[in-house]
């Protein structure tokens, strides 16, 4: 293939290293406005009243406007109805959006916000999610302070826990993850003779569209969303950009002027969703020579005062909860729970990164336990072709977990390891610091992930492309899917120049425009290739079918012969094909015969998920159409004197069906690695009442340069999925996933002592080492 499974730099490569890439605060009107937020002192309350006579007095206010002013509806539109625009008699977490500011510039605004005197009588609040859904807690959401529960019940698992012969459990926990994406949230808002144009950084064009549309009583058709280059996501640009855009465009609305809004880091930290902190009690019963034979699990993920996308980020959390293992009797129950602190929300893994923690950790004591080698456990129980998930769906030949386990044991050289776990780096024989106090060790972990949305989000399982030729031979594609560095035009660009035999180099994937692009579903879920790439190859397809004709009369073949391409020719038949002449025609030839012919090179591609299924009840059902499969292993140095980690090489091995571009591949494992390493080990953001005590990144340590293990190895496994894009599946999130498990097993190598909770601190390691030592 011409296009696919090459290593193309990206097409926005040089915009953004030259600075011709222009983010939301690049953009600017010169009667432009800007808008601040007035956020809640308390974790819940009754607003008494809002006094806004002070802040109006300062020269340059525009006005200080609250949910009474709101033209629409005040709900934001995410899966249930309940986070609103701006508070109205009631505040559920600090830092929730109470009243919004527009002035002349951001200093004038901010300064008003502060101004703002709101008076509040304090509610009995709850933090802590396993009190939340105790019968007398606060109540928060509906009479149970239950956002949504599920079930899974395959087969019979306290029955087959009576046949184990050895029987693991423990309990797991896990903190928040704030997104820490270089660009903080920012919208700029316009209105026009027509309508509302919103500029603005964002993962999910259409839902904004949706959101603004609500809170300023606009049809659809008279708002206009732009994507601006975005400056990184990771999820946190999937819900929250809804409200920041509906914000500046109450205030557009009402002022009849631009205005601009861009959160500051400490606003992003304080107001915008989390990973969700999570709680697992996890037990497995096993065979004495490995078999894993049930499961039971309890998940509950604390959801902060709103729903947003808890609901779906449970439901994802469930499927996956016994991890990529073959066990035949599974019971889980799994709960989205409110709290009155800052709502949680997407973030890369949706659900997973906790629950995956959980049970890879305890695989390692299954292991422990049972005397065996870890790998060859996970081995032993690995989902196979054939093999049936916790919902009793039967995994399909796109499945590589096993070569997944097995090249990352290759990798960082596990048999050798493993066995030598616990003692000191071979070159600290003349360092006796080093031969006191550190210690190597190894550590894996495997996941499984379900591609797209599935059963859970069929409403938005679907995607268009508009494709068009030019008469000189450049390719316009249109998807509303986002490119927010992951790399996204760079690979539907590829699929678009395959299925065309377009050169690469023609084909441009334009920036979202919800007036010029179709609606794509979301950019999340590991979906954008498989969904996007499946709605441009069916465009392309039926354009191809237009221009095959025509390609086989200027070869001089009749209507059978093949057409195919080869180093930017169209080739005609060859060998014993009927009809075939071999003759090439070249794409600038082609192109030009088909424009005098007046064919018609466009079209509109879609494309949806189908045959995904999910009983409620049980809990079964087929729920993804496809799944990525990965391992992480992982070796470590740690000191016994200090409690520090330090992480010497990652490796993931990550079944992706086909690699379109292997070099982002490699970058989106790599970037995956690194934040999984934060999530393990440093980034703990303290919550205390409700209150956020570290809302800055000089209290929230996230990995630089300097933390980067010396070694991130990409390993590449391609089992093809035959309803994928040139067998492509999806990367995206599996990357960041089983990477703490892994370094949390290393760290068992390397010491003798488990991590239950991350991230796993320094002074956590020292309190494990001293109760070790106890012992």
């Amino acid at each position: 293939m011409d296009s696919i499974g090459k290593s193309f730099i990206r097409k926005d490569a040089a915009d953004k290293v030259t600075g011709r890439a222009k983010y939301v605060d690049d953009y600017s009107r010169a009667d432009m406005l800007w808008g601040a937020t007035v956020r809640s002192t308390e974790t819940h309350a009754r607003v008494l009243s809002i006094d806004i006579r002070e802040a109006l007095k300062i020269k340059g206010v525009a006005g200080i406007y609250t949910h009474k002013d709101i033209p629409g509806k005040n709900i934001v539109p995410l899966v249930l109805p309940d986070y609103p625009f701006l508070a109205e008699d009631t505040v559920k977490f600090r830092g929730q959006a109470v009243a919004l500011v527009a002035a002349d510039s951001r200093e004038t605004a901010r300064k008003a916000a502060k101004l703002v005197k709101v008076k509040y009588s304090p509610l009995a609040a709850v933090y802590d999610p396993l009190k939340a859904i105790e019968k007398n807690a606060p109540k928060i959401f509906g009479d149970d302070n239950i956002f949504r529960k599920f079930v899974v019940q395959k087969g019979d698992a306290d029955a087959a826990f009576a046949e184990c012969d050895v029987v693991v459990e423990g309990t797991y926990t896990t903190n928040y993850q704030v997104h820490t994406y270089l660009e903080t949230q920012g919208m700029m808002a316009a209105p026009t003779d027509t309508g509302m144009v919103v500029h603005g950084t964002m993962q999910c064009p259409f839902y904004v569209l949706n959101a603004v549309a609500d809170i300023i009583g606009y049809p659809h058709n008279k708002v206009r969303i732009i994507q601006t280059t975005t400056g990184g996501g990771f999820g946190g640009k999937e819900d929250v950009p809804s409200i920041v855009a509906g914000h500046a465009a109450m205030l557009a609305y009402i002022t009849g002027r631009p205005v601009k809004v861009i959160y500051d880091r400490e606003e992003d930290f304080v107001s915008m969703s989390k990973r969700h902190p999570g709680y697992a009690e996890v037990k497995y019963g096993a065979s004495r020579d490995g078999k894993i034979l049930a499961a039971k699990i309890r998940y509950i993920l604390d959801g902060g005062a709103f729903s947003t996308l808890s609901p779906i980020v449970l439901w994802r959390g469930t499927i996956h909860a016994a991890g990529p293992y073959d066990i035949a009797d599974v019971s889980v129950e799994t709960f989205a729970v409110a709290t009155n602190k800052v709502p949680c929300g997407a973030y890369r893994g949706f659900g997973q990164p906790q629950i995956n923690f959980a049970n890879e950790v305890l695989v390692d004591e299954l292991a422990a336990k049972l005397s065996m080698d870890p790998a060859e456990l996970r081995l032993k129980n690995a989902l196979k072709p054939e093999s049936l998930t916790i919902t009793n769906q039967k995994i399909g030949p796109s499945c590589g977990l096993v070569e997944t386990i097995e090249k990352a044991a290759a990798e960082i050289k596990w048999k050798e390891k493993i066995s030598s776990g616990g003692t000191p780096p071979p070159e600290s024989k003349n360092d006796a610091y080093a031969s006191k106090n550190i210690r190597r060790g190894v550590g894996m972990a495997s996941t499984v992930y379900g591609v797209c949305l599935g059963a859970a989000g069929k409403f938005l399982a679907k995607a268009g492309a508009h494709v068009q030729i030019q008469p000189d031979g450049s390719v316009t594609v249109a998807v509303g899917n986002t490119d927010m560095g992951q790399g996204a035009r760079t690979v539907l660009s590829q699929i678009a120049a395959e299925g065309l035999g377009a050169p690469y180099a023609l084909v441009d994937v334009i920036e979202p425009d919800t007036s010029r692009v179709p609606d794509s579903g979301p950019t999340v879920a590991s979906r954008t290739t498989v969904m996007s790439g499946n709605a441009i190859l069916n465009a392309c397809k039926a354009i191809r079918s237009r221009m095959d004709p025509l390609i086989r009369e200027m070869a001089g073949a009749n209507a059978n012969a093949a057409v195919h391409t080869a180093d930017g020719f169209f080739v005609v038949g060859g060998g014993s094909d009927h009809g075939a002449t071999g003759k090439k025609i070249s794409y600038a030839d082609a192109i030009k015969k088909c424009h005098a012919e007046r064919v018609n090179l466009t079209y509109d591609g879609w494309w949806t998920e189908e045959g995904t299924t999910f009983d409620p009840m049980t809990g079964l059902g087929d729920a993804y159409i496809v799944y990525t499969f990965s391992t992480t292993a992982v070796e470590i140095e740690l000191d016994t004197a200090t409690g520090e980690v330090k992480i010497l090489k990652i490796v993931g091995a990550h079944d992706i069906g086909k690699a379109v571009n292997p070099m982002l591949a490699e970058g989106q494992i790599q970037g995956g690695a690194l934040q999984g390493a934060g999530y393990a080990l440093m980034e703990n953001l303290v919550v205390q009442n409700g209150v956020m005590l570290n809302p800055n990144f000089s209290g929230y340590t996230i990995p630089t340069s300097v933390d980067a293990p010396a070694e991130i190895v990409p390993v590449i496994v391609e089992k093809e999925f035959h309803d994928g894009p040139y067998g492509a599946k999806g990367l995206g999130e599996p990357p960041l996933i089983s990477v703490a498990p892994a370094v949390a097993n290393a760290i068992y190598n390397a010491a003798g002592i488990r991590i239950r909770c991350i991230p796993a601190l320094p002074e956590k390691i020292l309190d494990a080492l001293k109760k070790k030592k106890k012992k």
